[in-house]
Protein backbone atom coordinates (compact mmCIF):
# COMPACT_ATOMS: atom_id res chain seq x y z
CA UNK A 1 0.00 0.00 0.00
CA UNK A 2 1.39 3.46 -0.95
CA UNK A 3 1.53 6.03 1.59
CA UNK A 4 1.01 9.69 0.82
CA UNK A 5 1.75 11.13 3.61
CA UNK A 6 -1.71 12.54 4.74
CA UNK A 7 -2.74 10.53 8.34
CA UNK A 8 -4.77 12.31 10.62
CA UNK A 9 -5.18 15.19 7.67
CA UNK A 10 -9.26 15.95 7.21
CA UNK A 11 -9.98 15.34 3.69
CA UNK A 12 -13.84 16.29 2.64
CA UNK A 13 -15.10 14.08 -0.85
CA UNK A 14 -18.06 15.26 -2.60
CA UNK A 15 -19.70 12.64 -4.60
CA UNK A 16 -17.90 10.24 -2.08
CA UNK A 17 -20.54 7.65 -1.45
CA UNK A 18 -19.66 6.16 -4.90
CA UNK A 19 -17.52 5.70 -8.03
CA UNK A 20 -14.39 7.33 -8.41
CA UNK A 21 -15.51 9.33 -4.83
CA UNK A 22 -16.00 6.37 -2.74
CA UNK A 23 -12.52 5.04 -4.44
CA UNK A 24 -10.97 8.53 -3.33
CA UNK A 25 -12.48 8.42 0.06
CA UNK A 26 -10.85 4.61 0.66
CA UNK A 27 -7.55 5.33 -0.48
CA UNK A 28 -7.08 8.26 1.96
CA UNK A 29 -8.29 5.31 4.94
CA UNK A 30 -5.97 3.30 3.91
CA UNK A 31 -3.51 6.32 4.63
CA UNK A 32 -4.94 7.30 7.68
CA UNK A 33 -6.52 10.57 6.91
CA UNK A 34 -9.76 11.83 8.36
CA UNK A 35 -12.44 12.02 5.99
CA UNK A 36 -15.58 14.32 5.57
CA UNK A 37 -17.77 12.64 2.66
CA UNK A 38 -20.41 14.32 0.40
CA UNK A 39 -23.31 13.08 -1.10
CA UNK A 40 -26.51 13.43 -2.59
CA UNK A 41 -27.57 10.24 -2.06
CA UNK A 42 -28.50 9.70 1.75
CA UNK A 43 -28.57 5.94 2.35
CA UNK A 44 -25.48 5.35 0.05
CA UNK A 45 -23.72 8.09 2.49
CA UNK A 46 -24.69 6.11 5.33
CA UNK A 47 -23.20 2.71 3.35
CA UNK A 48 -19.82 4.28 2.54
CA UNK A 49 -19.26 5.71 6.17
CA UNK A 50 -19.67 1.97 7.51
CA UNK A 51 -17.51 1.04 4.90
CA UNK A 52 -14.76 3.79 5.53
CA UNK A 53 -15.01 3.15 9.28
CA UNK A 54 -14.49 -1.08 8.93
CA UNK A 55 -11.36 0.46 7.55
CA UNK A 56 -10.58 1.82 10.44
CA UNK A 57 -10.91 5.41 9.48
CA UNK A 58 -12.53 8.34 11.55
CA UNK A 59 -15.46 9.60 9.00
CA UNK A 60 -18.20 12.24 9.10
CA UNK A 61 -20.63 11.90 6.38
CA UNK A 62 -23.44 14.66 5.22
CA UNK A 63 -26.08 14.83 2.36
CA UNK A 64 -26.58 17.36 0.78
CA UNK A 65 -26.96 18.89 -2.65
CA UNK A 66 -23.97 20.64 -4.17
CA UNK A 67 -26.30 22.94 -6.14
CA UNK A 68 -27.09 24.42 -2.53
CA UNK A 69 -24.53 26.43 -1.45
CA UNK A 70 -26.20 27.28 1.80
CA UNK A 71 -26.31 23.68 2.41
CA UNK A 72 -22.38 23.31 1.62
CA UNK A 73 -21.58 26.42 3.80
CA UNK A 74 -22.77 24.64 6.61
CA UNK A 75 -21.39 21.14 5.91
CA UNK A 76 -17.71 23.27 5.91
CA UNK A 77 -18.78 24.50 9.50
CA UNK A 78 -19.42 21.23 10.47
CA UNK A 79 -16.35 19.23 9.70
CA UNK A 80 -14.25 22.07 10.96
CA UNK A 81 -15.60 21.74 13.90
CA UNK A 82 -16.56 17.90 14.78
CA UNK A 83 -13.56 16.90 12.55
CA UNK A 84 -11.24 19.31 12.79
CA UNK A 85 -9.21 21.91 9.71
CA UNK A 86 -9.98 20.66 6.62
CA UNK A 87 -6.89 20.55 4.41
CA UNK A 88 -8.32 18.78 1.75
CA UNK A 89 -10.88 18.87 -1.11
CA UNK A 90 -11.89 16.85 -3.90
CA UNK A 91 -14.93 17.78 -5.95
CA UNK A 92 -16.06 14.61 -7.39
CA UNK A 93 -20.21 15.44 -7.51
CA UNK A 94 -20.81 15.64 -11.16
CA UNK A 95 -23.47 13.97 -13.74
CA UNK A 96 -23.48 13.44 -17.73
CA UNK A 97 -25.91 13.25 -20.32
CA UNK A 98 -25.93 12.60 -23.86
CA UNK A 99 -28.55 13.98 -26.56
CA UNK A 100 -28.10 15.26 -29.90
CA UNK A 101 -27.30 19.77 -30.21
CA UNK A 102 -30.69 20.09 -31.22
CA UNK A 103 -32.91 18.26 -29.06
CA UNK A 104 -30.86 19.10 -25.61
CA UNK A 105 -33.66 20.56 -23.42
CA UNK A 106 -32.96 23.68 -21.75
CA UNK A 107 -33.33 21.69 -18.36
CA UNK A 108 -31.09 19.33 -19.09
CA UNK A 109 -28.45 21.65 -19.94
CA UNK A 110 -29.16 23.94 -16.73
CA UNK A 111 -29.15 20.52 -14.79
CA UNK A 112 -25.69 19.50 -15.93
CA UNK A 113 -24.33 22.89 -15.75
CA UNK A 114 -25.48 23.50 -12.07
CA UNK A 115 -24.22 20.23 -10.81
CA UNK A 116 -20.91 20.08 -12.95
CA UNK A 117 -19.64 23.60 -12.73
CA UNK A 118 -21.81 25.66 -10.00
CA UNK A 119 -21.12 22.30 -7.99
CA UNK A 120 -17.98 22.31 -8.11
CA UNK A 121 -17.17 26.34 -7.75
CA UNK A 122 -19.60 26.26 -4.39
CA UNK A 123 -17.59 23.48 -3.03
CA UNK A 124 -14.15 25.24 -3.76
CA UNK A 125 -15.71 28.51 -2.32
CA UNK A 126 -17.39 26.44 1.05
CA UNK A 127 -14.33 24.59 1.95
CA UNK A 128 -11.63 27.31 0.16
CA UNK A 129 -12.74 30.25 2.53
CA UNK A 130 -11.12 28.12 6.01
CA UNK A 131 -8.07 27.51 4.18
CA UNK A 132 -7.49 30.54 2.49
CA UNK A 133 -8.00 32.58 6.12
CA UNK A 134 -5.02 29.47 7.22
CA UNK A 135 -3.00 30.03 4.29
CA UNK A 136 -2.95 26.39 3.07
CA UNK A 137 -5.12 23.62 1.57
CA UNK A 138 -5.36 21.28 -1.16
CA UNK A 139 -8.24 21.25 -4.03
CA UNK A 140 -8.74 18.66 -6.54
CA UNK A 141 -12.12 18.76 -8.97
CA UNK A 142 -12.28 16.00 -11.20
CA UNK A 143 -12.73 16.86 -14.71
CA UNK A 144 -13.02 15.18 -17.58
CA UNK A 145 -10.84 14.18 -20.92
CA UNK A 146 -14.24 15.45 -22.62
CA UNK A 147 -12.79 18.71 -21.27
CA UNK A 148 -10.00 18.37 -23.43
CA UNK A 149 -11.71 17.74 -26.47
CA UNK A 150 -15.20 16.59 -27.62
CA UNK A 151 -18.13 13.81 -28.10
CA UNK A 152 -20.39 14.11 -30.40
CA UNK A 153 -24.06 14.14 -28.67
CA UNK A 154 -22.42 15.28 -25.75
CA UNK A 155 -22.18 19.20 -25.99
CA UNK A 156 -23.22 20.02 -22.42
CA UNK A 157 -21.52 17.41 -20.43
CA UNK A 158 -18.34 18.51 -22.76
CA UNK A 159 -19.05 22.21 -21.99
CA UNK A 160 -19.46 21.96 -18.43
CA UNK A 161 -15.83 19.95 -18.39
CA UNK A 162 -14.19 22.69 -20.72
CA UNK A 163 -15.71 25.09 -17.81
CA UNK A 164 -14.29 22.78 -15.02
CA UNK A 165 -10.98 23.49 -16.47
CA UNK A 166 -11.26 27.53 -16.82
CA UNK A 167 -12.65 26.92 -13.19
CA UNK A 168 -9.83 24.86 -11.94
CA UNK A 169 -7.22 27.45 -13.94
CA UNK A 170 -8.55 30.90 -12.55
CA UNK A 171 -8.91 29.38 -8.90
CA UNK A 172 -5.30 28.69 -8.91
CA UNK A 173 -3.89 32.28 -10.06
CA UNK A 174 -6.10 33.65 -7.62
CA UNK A 175 -5.67 31.39 -4.72
CA UNK A 176 -2.47 30.36 -4.94
CA UNK A 177 -1.04 33.50 -3.14
CA UNK A 178 -2.85 32.77 -0.04
CA UNK A 179 -1.14 29.02 -0.03
CA UNK A 180 -3.72 27.13 -1.81
CA UNK A 181 -3.24 24.52 -4.81
CA UNK A 182 -5.95 23.95 -7.28
CA UNK A 183 -5.63 20.92 -9.53
CA UNK A 184 -8.24 19.19 -11.34
CA UNK A 185 -7.73 14.84 -12.78
CA UNK A 186 -9.31 14.43 -15.84
CA UNK A 187 -10.19 10.95 -16.13
CA UNK A 188 -11.26 8.48 -18.95
CA UNK A 189 -14.16 6.27 -19.05
CA UNK A 190 -14.09 4.17 -15.78
CA UNK A 191 -15.04 0.68 -15.41
CA UNK A 192 -17.97 0.43 -13.02
CA UNK A 193 -21.23 -1.46 -13.35
CA UNK A 194 -23.22 1.49 -14.55
CA UNK A 195 -21.03 2.23 -17.43
CA UNK A 196 -20.84 -1.27 -18.61
CA UNK A 197 -25.39 -1.05 -18.34
CA UNK A 198 -25.17 2.80 -19.89
CA UNK A 199 -22.73 2.38 -23.18
CA UNK A 200 -22.60 -0.32 -25.42
CA UNK A 201 -19.74 -2.86 -25.17
CA UNK A 202 -18.53 -1.82 -28.76
CA UNK A 203 -17.95 1.66 -27.49
CA UNK A 204 -16.40 0.80 -24.75
CA UNK A 205 -13.87 -1.57 -27.06
CA UNK A 206 -13.53 1.09 -29.26
CA UNK A 207 -11.82 3.38 -26.33
CA UNK A 208 -9.79 0.27 -25.87
CA UNK A 209 -8.47 -0.34 -29.06
CA UNK A 210 -7.00 3.41 -29.13
CA UNK A 211 -5.72 3.52 -25.41
CA UNK A 212 -1.86 3.12 -25.38
CA UNK A 213 -2.73 0.79 -22.33
CA UNK A 214 -5.20 -1.24 -23.88
CA UNK A 215 -7.92 -0.95 -21.47
CA UNK A 216 -10.59 1.44 -19.49
CA UNK A 217 -9.80 2.85 -16.13
CA UNK A 218 -10.87 1.28 -12.57
CA UNK A 219 -12.06 4.15 -10.13
CA UNK A 220 -8.66 3.33 -8.14
CA UNK A 221 -6.73 4.19 -10.91
CA UNK A 222 -8.13 7.63 -10.39
CA UNK A 223 -8.36 7.59 -7.47
CA UNK A 224 -4.34 7.11 -6.43
CA UNK A 225 -3.56 10.52 -8.37
CA UNK A 226 -5.97 12.16 -7.32
CA UNK A 227 -4.68 11.76 -3.56
CA UNK A 228 -1.18 12.01 -5.03
CA UNK A 229 -2.23 15.59 -5.76
CA UNK A 230 -3.15 16.37 -2.29
CA UNK A 231 -0.11 14.69 -0.95
CA UNK A 232 3.71 16.74 -0.55
CA UNK A 233 4.27 15.27 -3.54
CA UNK A 234 2.76 17.86 -5.46
CA UNK A 235 4.21 21.05 -3.33
CA UNK A 236 4.62 22.64 -6.94
CA UNK A 237 2.29 21.86 -8.54
CA UNK A 238 -1.28 24.32 -9.55
CA UNK A 239 -3.82 24.59 -12.07
CA UNK A 240 -2.64 21.47 -14.02
CA UNK A 241 -5.36 19.75 -15.79
CA UNK A 242 -3.76 15.79 -15.69
CA UNK A 243 -5.44 13.31 -18.11
CA UNK A 244 -5.60 9.91 -16.37
CA UNK A 245 -6.35 7.49 -19.40
CA UNK A 246 -3.96 5.62 -20.65
CA UNK A 247 -2.04 7.44 -22.96
CA UNK A 248 -5.73 7.96 -24.47
CA UNK A 249 -5.63 11.50 -25.21
CA UNK A 250 -2.44 11.02 -26.98
CA UNK A 251 -3.12 8.50 -29.20
CA UNK A 252 -6.49 9.38 -31.04
CA UNK A 253 -5.21 8.39 -34.02
CA UNK A 254 -3.62 5.27 -33.38
CA UNK A 255 -4.99 1.74 -32.85
CA UNK A 256 -3.68 -0.72 -29.61
CA UNK A 257 -1.07 -1.96 -32.09
CA UNK A 258 0.68 1.04 -32.14
CA UNK A 259 -0.41 1.70 -36.43
CA UNK A 260 -0.71 5.42 -36.81
CA UNK A 261 -4.13 6.07 -38.94
CA UNK A 262 -2.55 8.93 -40.05
CA UNK A 263 0.44 7.19 -41.37
CA UNK A 264 -1.51 4.42 -42.72
CA UNK A 265 -3.72 6.81 -44.87
CA UNK A 266 -0.34 8.54 -46.30
CA UNK A 267 1.51 4.83 -47.10
CA UNK A 268 -1.65 3.94 -48.90
CA UNK A 269 -1.39 7.66 -50.77
CA UNK A 270 2.38 6.37 -51.47
CA UNK A 271 3.11 9.81 -49.94
CA UNK A 272 5.11 8.24 -46.65
CA UNK A 273 7.58 5.79 -46.81
CA UNK A 274 7.71 2.81 -43.78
Amino acid sequence: MLNYGLKDRVVVVTGGASGIGLATARTLAHDGAVIGLVDLNATAVEAAVAELEALGARVLGVALDVRDEAALSTAATRFEVELGPVFGLVACAGIGGASPSLETPREDWARIMDVNVLGAFFSCRAFGRAMIARGAGRIVVIGSIDGLGAQSGRTAYVASKHAVNGLVKSLALEWGRFGLQVNCIAPTLVDTPLLRNAIPAAFVEAVEDRTPLARIATADDIARPVVMLLSDASNYLTGVILPVDGGLTTSFFARRNGADLSSIRLLEAGLYEE
